[in-house]
């Protein structure tokens, strides 16, 4: 089925591509195939590829897509407009593309994978410079897994519509299914691990705490901290890759490389799923640890769901999706209880949001708007922020921030990027958070911010001590 994009706005090109695009479009071809290994995927032609890929996948659809090959990327380093801006480009881009794909599949055809940053107002560090404020990639092969299915979409730009004659496309496919093959790779050696400035970090947590018993203008801040690896060798995000999709089952498993390393992380907290009209968000906040003992983990569980502190947090994020959704839904469904998602580490209150889009409504849109969740930034939003710029100190980066992918019918998911990392060459960034009220202990924070170091560490080699 040969067909053109629907979006029909004038072409201006102000990203980065591979390649000059006058004259040309972009022309994609998609075809289901034999059943592939994703990782086996992931690393061909590494030696070419690296720093060209991505990975995502989630754990209920499941959904796997892959991305190897940069036909274009969007990287952008303002901070105004940039979720209404990176829609404009992608509309842009699709105006004129040519589109070969003979199934309904959401994720295959052409299809973006990426994020934002979680406050481009805040103070800027250099390892996060290759991220900007938002980064998205095209990519030139990409696979998608739905169940037990399987796609290959292969993107170019070409100087006419359909250049390619069907034996080239059907060589492209047969080159895949014979190199699709995993292979194993060295486990990092962990050499040096640090805690980063923990006295400075407790005293702002103290000074927030102080904060919000003194005034009524705020009800809660989420403060971060971030744990320092060294390395003896480079770590390779395949081997993270490898292990976070066998220690984390029920987590969204995600990777954006760059040229000296990549952002990766196994995150339990959907933002926002679009299929056709339909929509689904999250509230996840409020979290205790977990017992090895199901009788012990069933006192954590139940302590949890009673309380107070953790209820009213948990309460304030399902206020704030309302808000944000009831603009762009015709009907929300939303529980008048939340119940437990269980990680192995850790267990949160969970409430699932669900509704019905208004015509027209991009993911982006809903991205723009729930994003920074009260679970990663706080209430009100506004004074929230601002405080954690003042307190935190630190460059996020995307750490908490939207991480997904869109596709060229609107469909997509983005997940909020939490139980993550920044892996630079020989060094790696685990980031965690904890959310404030005027009844916060900072070192029950310290503690909870620990657990959450956990799934990253596990999948490096190391542990919390």
């Amino acid at each position: 089925m040969l067909i053109h994009s629907p979006y029909h706005t004038k072409f201006v090109d102000t990203m980065k591509h591979k390649e000059h695009q006058t004259n040309k479009v972009l022309v994609s071809y998609t075809r289901k195939v034999k059943k592939i290994d994703p990782v086996g995927f992931f690393q061909m032609n590494r030696s070419v590829y690296t720093g060209e890929r991505f990975f995502w996948q989630s754990p209920d659809d499941p959904m796997t897509i892959v991305g190897i090959g940069l036909l274009r990327t969007f990287l952008n380093h303002r901070a105004d407009d940039r979720f209404s801006q990176i829609e404009k480009e992608w509309r842009e881009l699709l105006s004129r593309a040519v589109i070969d794909n003979p199934t309904r599949t959401e994720g295959t055809g052409p299809l973006l994978f990426g994020g934002f940053s979680f406050d481009p107002y805040s103070v800027k560090e250099e390892m996060w410079q290759p991220f900007g404020d938002t980064l998205f990639y095209l990519p030139e092969y990409m696979l998608t897994i739905l169940n037990e299915d399987c796609y290959i979409t292969v993107n170019q730009f070409e100087n006419s519509e359909m250049s390619r004659s069907s034996n080239q496309i059907k060589k492209m496919f047969d080159l895949f299914l014979k190199n699709a093959d995993s292979y194993d790779v060295q486990a990092p050696s962990i050499s040096s691990k640090e805690e980063l400035s923990v006295p400075e970090w407790l005293t702002s947590v103290s000074t927030v705490i102080n904060k919000l018993k003194t005034t009524d203008t705020v009800d809660k801040v989420v403060l971060a901290r971030k744990l320092k690896l060294g390395f003896s060798q480079p770590v390779l995000t395949d081997y993270v890759l490898k292990e976070l999709r066998v220690q984390q089952k029920n987590s969204f498993i995600f990777l954006l490389e760059t040229a000296d390393g990549g952002f990766i992380g196994a995150s339990p907290e959907r933002l926002v799923q679009k299929k056709d009209d339909l929509v689904l968000s999250t509230s996840l906040a409020g979290s205790i640890g977990r017992h090895v003992e199901p009788e012990e983990d069933k006192k954590l569980g139940d302590w949890l769901l009673k309380d107070e502190k953790n209820r009213y947090e948990h309460a304030l994020v399902v206020q704030m999706i309302r808000r944000a959704l009831q603009p762009y839904c015709k009907e929300l469904h939303i529980p008048e209880e939340p119940i437990l998602l269980k990680t192995p580490y850790i267990q949160h209150l969970y409430t699932p949001v669900s509704g019905t889009a208004r015509p027209e409504t991009s993911i982006f849109h809903l991205v723009g708007e729930l994003h920074p969740t009260p679970a990663l930034g706080g209430v009100p939003t506004r004074e929230a922020m601002k405080m954690i710029r003042d307190q935190e100190k630190m460059d996020r980066g995307f750490y908490a921030a939207p991480v997904g992918w869109t596709d060229y019918r609107g469909n997509g998911e983005f997940i909020v990027a939490i139980r993550s990392g920044l892996i630079k060459n020989q060094e790696a960034f685990l980031y965690a958070g904890c959310g404030l009220v005027a009844d916060s202990d900072p070192e029950e924070e310290l503690k909870e911010t620990g657990i959450k170091f956990q799934p990253m560490l596990k999948a490096m080699g190391g542990s919390f001590e």
